[in-house]
């Protein structure tokens, strides 16, 4: 059995579910923050997550960072290093799904020549009749670059844990591939 701990940096635009989604992993679905309130910094959630089919966990150390410029060279510290990544947009705001082409690139040359694997969220799927964003355009694009593709709502409780189950296994996974490149060398 093996806990493992990872750096998991939450991005995204402003409004689009960052803090709500963190919160409610955290306390599994009990906590569900009714009014927004803007993240000004990094919150930073801690839970640890079962990989499945293996005895072994991954402590998500989750920092939920501004989605705001005006607090960005603030996060530049904050976000050195990340082992995985977790982008968020709004299904309902087509913006916040451009943009996140923007903070995936941030994210990136955080660790640059080396892969960032990551999951996109989009949220606030009960919101149907508002859809801005067609699901399958934000699975194309998750796809060309490297990342798992999840809906949720995290209001309705729908699908808020797949992400980070999808993170925790990521990053599970490369640790594996790494012992076997250190086995292979013995």
């Amino acid at each position: 059995m093996v806990k493992l701990a990872a750096k998991c940096i939450l991005a995204g635009d402003p409004a689009v579910g960052k803090t709500a989604l963190a919160q409610i992993f955290r306390s599994d679905g009990a906590h569900f923050q009714k009014n927004y309130t803007l993240t000004t910094g990094v919150d930073l959630v801690v839970k640890t997550v079962p990989v499945s089919d293996t005895g072994d966990s991954v402590e998500l150390f989750i920092f939920d960072s501004a989605g705001k410029e005006l607090f960005s060279e603030m996060l530049d510290k904050l976000w050195e290093s990340p082992n995985v990544l977790c982008l968020v947009y709004d299904v309902t705001n087509e913006q916040s799904f451009t943009n996140c082409s923007k903070w995936l690139e941030k994210a990136r040359s955080q660790i640059p020549g080396t892969s960032l694997p990551g999951v996109l969220v989009g949220n606030k799927a009960d919101l149907a009749s508002r859809r801005a964003v067609d699901s399958a355009q934000a699975r194309a694009w998750a796809l060309g670059q490297g990342l798992e593709c999840f809906e949720t709502s995290v209001k309705e409780m729908e699908n808020y844990e797949a992400p980070f189950h999808c993170l925790a296994k990521q990053f599970h996974h490369l640790y594996r591939e790494k012992v076997e490149v250190f086995q292979a060398l013995l």
